[in-house]
């Protein structure tokens, strides 16, 4: 399977365990806890195959940076978190640092 998408299936595993997190109420409540191991071995797992074939530090920079963002917007739609322009120039920062990653890496995946 292509690294990339691999890597994509990380973040949103990544996304998906820290959204169960919030949910868990600290571990209290039982299923969002099973989706917080869950999400997070998974996100793990396809992070450990993307970075057989690509460079750790750009697959690990990618994962980071686009969980934040991806996470922030999960925050806002569905938790009704705050977004205001601080927020919003802290995310281009991110994401403008990632596509500047993997623009480094010169490999066409």
């Amino acid at each position: 399977m292509n690294a990339i998408i691999l890597l994509a299936f990380a973040i949103i595993c990544e996304v998906f365990g820290s959204t169960m997190l919030k949910k868990s109420e600290g571990f209290k409540k039982f299923l969002p806890s099973i989706g917080v191991v869950i999400g997070m071995g998974l996100a793990f797992y396809f992070l450990s195959l993307a970075i057989r074939t690509l460079p750790i530090g750009t697959v690990y920079a990618i994962w980071a940076g686009a969980g934040t963002a991806l996470t922030t917007l999960v925050g806002v739609v569905v938790f009704k978190d705050h977004f205001n322009l601080k927020k919003g120039i802290g995310l281009a920062f991110i994401i403008c640092g990632v596509i500047a990653l993997k623009i480094s890496t010169g490999q066409a995946h």
